[in-house]
């Protein structure tokens, strides 16, 4: 018996397209988007952080082919678990002690902070977008470290999946990326 070609790739085609279809698309309750929503507007939350993804360099690269990293560790993508960090919005306050890792291009002495991203303030310029059509908030604001004289735009993407991601552009180093997930704090800061 004698298979048409074009019919296998045809039937092969369509199998393929519909999986990678089902599988791309996030349909979240209302109870999620109610959560989610609730979290964005009473601003009290954390993020728990799980992945750093500095801006790729050749130096980063570098650090990556002298086997500088921890295993499953590379120059796009840093492991957070069991490191000390935090990402909290309490109020009208948002702090953040993150670690840092990417090229710094210009400022930083030598000091005992680390050298990682730390603020904690009041933001300035806060614009909170809701996105209908793909069920994410987007939160956006500037901060500056006054201890450093750095100044950040940070940028949050929440989900109602509680998955979260920060951009921080700074006025003295390249951009890193964090991924983790979004908790409410179950004791928020006095005013």
């Amino acid at each position: 018996m004698k298979v048409n070609k074009n019919i296998v790739f045809f039937a092969f085609t369509v199998i393929l397209l519909s999986i990678v279809s089902c599988g791309s698309s996030n349909v979240y309750t209302a109870q999620e988007k109610a959560s989610l929503e609730k979290l964005v507007t009473d601003r009290n939350f954390e993020i728990e952080l799980q992945w750093a993804r500095p801006l790729v360099t050749n130096s980063l690269n570098q650090l990556a082919d002298a086997g500088l990293f921890r295993p499953g560790d590379n120059a796009s993508q840093i492991n957070l678990q069991g490191n000390q960090n935090t990402f909290k919005f309490e109020n009208d306050t948002v702090s953040a002690n993150l670690p840092y890792y990417g090229e710094r291009q210009m400022g930083g002495g030598y000091n005992s902070d680390g050298g990682g991203i730390d603020f904690e303030t009041t933001p300035k310029e806060l614009t909170l977008t809701k996105d209908d059509d793909k069920d994410y908030y987007l939160m956006e604001f500037n901060v500056r470290d006054k201890d450093s004289n750095e100044n950040y735009d940070v940028s949050l993407t929440l989900y109602p999946s509680l998955n979260a991601i920060i951009n921080i552009w700074s006025s003295q180093r390249n951009t890193i990326q964090y991924n983790g997930t979004l908790k409410a704090i179950t004791e928020p800061k006095e005013e």
